[in-house]
């Protein structure tokens, strides 16, 4: 099968959504099916071979942080030049309420449209500056997937309509297989922390302050953090006699990002609002590693409620403290959060949640014009 799918949020800047299409993308191809990749990204970039450059991005707010978007004529044409060359089977759009490529794609494609929602937020400044448009839109989309119980509930409840929800995946070989970083977990406890730390919804300051509160007790605590931002951000308010034992990577690549989690006794998610699902939950479970989180509803669902992982109450800096002191010492309980993870990421794994995407692109394609059987995408070995 022929399939286009669109990123509405730059390439150039990792995120949650970016790494769900690209993982999508492989899972398809994995199965035989040819698959082009729309998404912004600077010409210079280095893609992937099936991915399509729609030009440079700009940063606008979105659900709390900032989406590196592309719109405007000259990307509408670029959208147009590739949905006619693709002559796609069915058109595969992210967030097609974004104002981006994905709307951009919706409002040209002509045949079958299939649209992913991850998030649970409604309103946003560009949203509601597109409001004759975002009609529009929703007429041209023939199905619907949700991510997520939340996010699917914005369909029912506000946008007159149901989703299938199918999950965000996780390659789950890959981080089960990953070597950890040189020297750690080490001996005395190790937390992780992977995200934009200066986004106040991340949470970011709360593990702060949770690690200066356990550190002098345990002396060989230390705490590893990747993402985007500046160190001086990351350090502030740690004291300087603590600051050696905070690592910073940076920015990291998939590869590394996978080391990382399986370098860390303890992950932690301490994110205060505006998720939907969780796909580092999912990806440090894949790692093996224990998992600490919010008590957010949609990391309570991915948890399996607490079965396989430690939650604590959002924004509750003691309540993390105590969270991850108590699964520090206890290491019967880690390995058992983690056995349990294990039984339960098994239904993230990529190929599992790409046959599952199938199932609705076959669904989109009959209810057009029924010119293919899903039988034959499946499983063309």
């Amino acid at each position: 099968m022929r399939i286009g799918i669109v990123c509405p949020y730059s390439l150039d800047v990792p995120g949650g959504v970016q790494n769900h299409v690209i993982d999508l993308a492989e899972a398809l191809i994995a199965l035989d099916h040819e698959v082009s990749v729309l998404a912004p990204a600077d010409e210079e970039s280095v893609l992937p071979p099936y991915v399509v450059a729609a030009g440079r991005s700009v940063p606008v707010p979105y659900n709390g942080s900032v989406a590196r978007v592309s719109f405007g004529p000259v990307v509408t044409t670029r959208v147009r030049r590739w949905l006619n060359r693709g002559d796609f089977d069915v058109l595969h759009v992210h967030e097609p309420f974004a104002l981006s490529v994905s709307l951009l794609a919706v409002l040209c494609a002509k045949g079958p449209v299939v649209a992913t929602f991850h998030t649970a937020m409604m309103r946003s400044r560009a949203l509601a500056a597109a409001q004759g448009a975002l009609q529009l839109v929703l007429e041209k989309i023939t199905a619907r997937i949700a991510v997520s119980a939340l996010a699917r509930r914005v369909q029912v409840e506000h946008l007159d309509g149901g989703a299938v929800e199918i999950p965000n995946g996780v390659a789950v070989a890959k981080f089960a297989g990953a070597p950890p970083l040189p020297g750690w977990p080490g001996s005395g406890g190790a937390l992780g922390f992977l995200g934009r730390f200066t986004e106040p919804r991340k949470g970011f300051g709360l593990l702060r302050q949770a690690f200066v509160a356990l550190a002098p007790d345990r002396p060989e605590l230390r705490l590893l953090v990747a993402g985007p931002g500046h160190p001086e951000e990351l350090y502030a308010g740690i004291p300087d006699e603590l600051r050696e034992r905070v690592t910073f990577l940076g920015q990291v690549s998939e590869q590394d990002k996978a080391r990382m989690l399986r370098s860390v006794d303890l992950y932690v998610a301490p994110n205060i609002g505006g998720e939907s699902f969780g796909m580092i939950l999912t990806e440090a479970m894949a790692a093996g590693t224990a998992v600490v989180a919010s008590d957010l509803d949609a990391f309570r669902r991915v948890l399996d409620d607490g079965q396989a992982g430690e939650l604590f109450a959002t924004g509750d800096p003691v309540a993390l403290r105590t969270a991850v002191e108590r699964l520090l010492d206890d290491e019967p309980r880690r390995l058992a959060f983690a056995e349990r993870a294990e039984q339960l990421v098994a239904n993230y794994d990529w190929p599992m949640v790409a046959r599952q995407v199938l199932e609705v692109y076959a669904a989109a394609i009959e209810a057009t014009d029924g010119r293919v059987l899903y039988q034959e995408w499946a499983d063309p070995r």
